[in-house]
């Protein structure tokens, strides 16, 4: 089998249609939702994600639209409480728990159901056709817009709060539009890896990419890039072993993570070494450029230097 067989088929084309538009637009939410801290709030919201599709189910709704109300109704909650819900993990926590057990509830009346909701809870891109790859296109374009929109004043917020506040930034206002656009993302998401691996495409690759570095297109480039491998290498792996995508790109994400904080340990672990080393010879050779201030008191290294030095002069200044 080759990658040209993999394209013959309808059903991978829209996976990797589908997984490219999701890929996309939850990274680039993801790299704001790790730069804030509130990774575990956006947890939550595909929690409460769960509980409003099966409960469409139970209505008689599409499961989708279901998810999304759920998640957008929870998203500006959770920002119109600000600051004093989205940093209290045993509250969101509560929350969370609370949207799988109603989730559970919903699908014991309707049992027959438990197909679709496996599908909702890991994930079935394999399972995605035209009109859904449509209808993540549009939501896609939306989240990327809306993104694009208030990134200034988010960023600003996100880095000097009470300057932005001071300035006549509304911060609970700011933060309510962010996380409606993370549940967007999140209701997104869920297509493709589920509400149980919603981290994965959506915090994995920005957590990565911040490692790495701390500009901000840089960041957001690397992350995109890193999500679109995830995405892309997880469903040509699931293709040719027949193991479940979900579980190939949740791999791949925590691959990544994992090689973009070794990156990060080695890049401290020289800085530290090159500023000491610059540091001791700095230390060194200071008495002698300061000419009648006070030496500062050298490092051990720098003493050691100095010390088989001495003789040397001394013996010059004899002949």
């Amino acid at each position: 089998m080759s990658i040209v067989t993999m394209f013959e088929y309808d059903f991978m084309v829209n996976a990797f249609e589908a997984a490219t538009i999701v890929a996309v637009a939850a990274s680039l939410v993801g790299y704001f939702l790790v730069l804030r801290g509130q990774t575990f709030a956006g947890h939550a919201l595909s929690h409460v994600g769960f509980a409003g599709a099966t409960g469409a189910v139970l209505a008689g709704v599409s499961p989708l639209l279901g998810l999304l109300v759920a998640t957008v109704l929870a998203g500006a909650g959770m920002g119109f409480l600000g600051e004093r819900f989205q940093h209290r993990d045993v509250a969101i926590g509560i929350v969370l728990a609370m949207s799988l057990g109603c989730g559970l509830l919903f699908l014991h009346f309707f049992t027959a159901y438990a197909t679709q909701a496996t599908a909702l809870l890991f994930g079935n891109v394999l399972g995605v056709d035209a009109p859904t790859v449509l209808a993540l296109l549009a939501l896609g374009i939306l989240i990327i817009a809306a993104l694009a929109f208030i990134s200034r004043p988010l960023l600003f917020a996100t880095l000097q709060p009470e300057l932005a506040e001071a300035k006549g930034v509304s911060l609970r206002r700011l933060s309510m539009l962010f996380l409606v656009i993370v549940a967007l993302a999140t209701a997104a998401s869920v297509q493709i890896v589920g509400i149980l691996l919603v981290f994965t495409l959506m915090v994995a690759p920005a957590a990565a990419a911040q490692r790495v570095t701390i500009k901000l297109w840089p960041g957001l480039l690397l992350s995109v890039g890193l999500a679109l491998v995830e995405a892309w290498l997880g469903l040509t792996l699931a293709y040719y072993t027949d193991w479940p995508t979900s579980f190939w790109i949740t791999a791949i994400g925590a691959a990544i993570y994992m090689l973009a904080l070794s990156i990060s340990r080695q890049k401290h672990v020289s800085e530290y070494r090159h500023e000491h080393h610059h540091h001791d010879e700095d230390q060194v050779w200071r008495p002698a450029m300061t000419g009648s201030r006070k030496p500062k008191r050298l490092s051990a290294r720098g003493e050691e230097i100095t010390a088989r030095a001495r003789p040397i002069s001394s013996s010059s200044h004899e002949h």
